[in-house]
């Protein structure tokens, strides 16, 4: 947007969390709440963005230092208007506009802040101050639009301060304002603190800019949700509910099937391709990539990892941080711990662990194993029960199995060891030296049968 500039509130302790963590860190759908505003903005491409930090303000810079923000600090905390008042300090010389938003709004839209800046610029002359208000059907706590006949706001009561007939008033303050640079800077230090809390309150400008003569606009958002407030661990879970379901409802309309989307948790980033089936309790987090024509079944958990198309994930698989092929089948009750490559058309069954291991094309591993710091190639049988040995206490081994090698069933490969291409480890062997190509390994001890044994062991000896 051009000559516009944004102040992010966002020092606030948050006192009704009940955290040590600063509130606007609390996530929602995946990302701290913060994140959601910032990312609007960004993607609004508004020229400055200043985020007022206060308490905890060094975990909020620590977690978005990448997004180039300027930060300014309110060390006292007291009130939304001496926070503004912080953050004019670094617009001086500017003169455009100043969208002023909560750090604690994460689901307003872009749509939304478009319309107010439409409505703030038209006409011959642009409006003194515009602001969004809601109607709730509970306005407790928030507050109170006052109008006058003619339907004009002449100002804002909070709820502390409001008579039992401005009680009643539903119709409310969103804390999201847009003004010029030049009546903020005229008129911030002039707001007081004649108030409940003694604090500096921000609406207290529309009354200043209405007695004045300034124009104030106001645009009222049909969805409460939107724009409120998270303020507890209530409307915390309520806001993140929303978000997953505009998440899942926007993947369902591209061609996602979300067989029951309140029971499914997407977080915001993922993507998914068309004709994938999602069933109930699966969670798909971080930023996720899952192909088309995929079928993730019930409980699975998928994070900030790649599943090619026409690949399943099977009931109460977890893969985390890594990258699955095409035509793959996983679980189920697999495991796929972070720094994995699975091949197209590899089967990792159930109850098999893989950690930081490439699994080549058409390799299989469909029971009761475990796969640890490997690289196997193309077209290994892993037999159920398999271990490879990566950790000796002091350090880890790669073991490395090539194409076309069979590994029986309740196998040990004591890493660092090579079994070579197209070779053969007889099942319950303990392979600690490489196998040459085309070899078979076998460590079974012979087996010894002893006739009688039962017959002379239980002699002598009453039954039961």
């Amino acid at each position: 947007m051009r000559n516009l500039a944004a102040v992010v509130l966002a020092a606030g302790k948050g006192t009704r969390m009940k955290s040590d963590m600063p509130k606007v860190l609390h996530r929602v759908a995946g990302h701290p709440m913060l994140f959601y505003p910032v990312r609007l903005l960004k993607k609004m491409k508004v020229g400055r963005v200043l985020v007022v930090i206060g308490h905890g303000a060094d975990d909020v810079k620590k977690t978005f230092q990448a997004e180039g923000l300027v930060f300014v600090e309110q060390s006292e905390q007291l009130g939304t208007g001496h926070a503004v008042m912080c953050a004019l300090k670094e617009l001086k010389g500017f003169d455009g506009d100043v969208l002023i938003l909560s750090g604690d709004v994460p689901l307003i839209r872009e749509e939304t802040l478009a319309a107010l800046i439409g409505l703030h610029r038209a006409g011959r002359k642009k409006a003194a101050l515009s602001l969004v208000t809601t109607v709730m059907d509970d306005p407790n706590g928030y507050g109170r639009i006052i109008r006058d006949d003619s339907g004009r706001i002449t100002r804002i009561v909070e709820d502390k301060d409001c008579s039992p007939l401005q009680k009643r008033i539903t119709e409310v303050n969103s804390g999201i304002y847009l003004a010029g640079a030049g009546f903020l800077h005229e008129n911030i230090r002039r707001i007081g603190k004649e108030n409940a809390q003694g604090e500096y309150y921000l609406p207290d400008l529309v009354h200043l800019a209405a007695s004045e003569g300034g124009r104030v606009e106001s645009l009222k958002a049909d969805e409460p949700q939107e724009v409120m407030g998270i303020n507890n661990r209530v409307e915390l879970a309520r806001s993140d509910k929303h978000l997953r379901l505009r998440v899942a409802e926007a993947l369902m309309l591209s061609g996602v099937t979300i067989v029951d989307p309140e029971a499914t948790y997407i977080e915001y980033g993922a993507a998914v391709g068309i004709d994938t089936v999602i069933y109930p309790g699966a969670r798909i987090s971080g930023n996720s990539v899952i192909g088309a024509n995929c079928l993730i079944e019930e409980g699975s958990r998928i994070e900030s990892s790649r599943i090619g198309d026409r690949s399943t994930v099977k009931s109460y698989s977890v893969i985390e941080d890594s990258k699955v092929g095409q035509e793959v089948s996983i679980g189920p009750f697999a495991h796929l711990r972070p720094g994995n490559t699975i091949g197209d058309k590899a089967r990792i069954g159930n109850f098999v662990e893989v950690k930081k291991s490439v699994v080549g094309k058409g390799s299989k591993a469909n029971h009761l194993t475990y796969l640890g710091d490997s690289f196997i190639g193309e077209g290994v049988n892993i037999g159920a029960g398999t271990i490879t040995c990566n950790y000796d206490g002091v350090k880890k081994y790669q073991t490395t199995i090539e194409d076309g090698a069979f590994i029986g069933s309740d196998s040990q490969l004591v890493a660092p060891v090579r079994v070579g291409k197209g070779a053969y480890v007889g099942s319950g062997t303990t392979v600690t030296k490489d196998v040459p190509p085309g070899a078979l390994v076998i460590t079974r001890a012979p087996e010894k049968v002893v006739e009688g044994w039962v017959a002379r062991k239980l002699k002598g000896k009453e039954k039961d």
